[in-house]
């Protein structure tokens, strides 16, 4: 038996929260003492292994609760379904470091955001709470949260093709118009909002690369019309240069 002091020494996880994982039925004490210690057994620590891992995994202590207390929880099925989310996660991280790195050594990164999405993953998850949360309502809360990440992403890709055909729809004025340049700044703007920070630098290589890139070229050049991708090109070097 170890007391909370020691599980906290033992695990790093802090007096206080082992308290609020109590508080909330997610891990009770094996016993308490007359003095009103709290102790814990192999048995405890065991599972409190399982909620680090579940939370490593960024499992709602909602959720991690519903699946451990589940009749039909499989600790050995649970950790192989663990490794395989970690390894998604490995690999999705790496992707990310791969994409700064590309954006810190070139200043510049591609249009294609596929290294943000995480859906895979979410699935994946959605599928262990399926197994294990056993209830109807979980299942589908989980699958509503993802189809409003996935309707998000779209959204936003749907609005950024919509600034380029509002741009495309400029073409029978300069690039250094105005107009024009108001659009680039909110187009850095939108960037910088919902993607990652977009100074002059990047923005620029992006307008290089709207033209050096045929997929983006042809995607632009869809949105607004043949020209769109040179004409925003052109009125991104006037912005950058300014």
């Amino acid at each position: 038996m170890r007391t909370v002091k020691e599980v906290s020494k033992l695990t790093g996880v802090s007096v206080r929260t082992l308290h609020h994982y109590d508080a909330i039925g997610l891990l009770k004490p094996t016993k308490v003492t007359e003095a009103g210690y709290r102790m814990y057994d192999d048995t405890a620590l065991s599972r409190l292994q399982n909620i680090l891992l579940f939370r490593e995994l960024q499992f709602p202590l909602k959720e991690i609760k519903v699946i451990l207390d589940s009749p039909d929880f499989d600790p050995s099925e649970a950790i192989a379904q663990q490794i395989e989310l970690l390894e998604l996660q490995y690999k999705h991280i790496g992707d990310l470091i791969t994409f700064a790195r590309e954006i810190q050594n070139k200043g510049v990164t591609t249009m294609d955001f596929d290294v943000f999405d995480k859906n895979e993953m979410e699935k994946y998850k959605a599928e262990v709470i399926a197994k294990w949360g056993n209830t109807k309502a979980y299942q589908e809360y989980k699958q509503k949260d993802i189809a409003r990440n996935e309707s998000s992403f779209s959204k936003m890709a749907n609005e950024l093709m919509t600034m380029f055909s509002e741009l495309g729809g400029l073409k029978h004025f300069t690039p250094d118009s105005d107009e024009v340049q108001k659009k680039i700044s909110a187009l850095q703007k939108f960037i910088t909002d919902n993607y990652y920070v977009c100074n002059n630098e990047i923005l620029n290589g992006l307008g290089q690369m709207y033209v050096g890139d045929e997929r983006f070229k042809k995607n632009i050049d869809r949105a607004g019309g043949d020209g769109t991708a040179e004409f925003v090109s052109q009125a991104i070097s006037v912005y950058c240069s300014h």
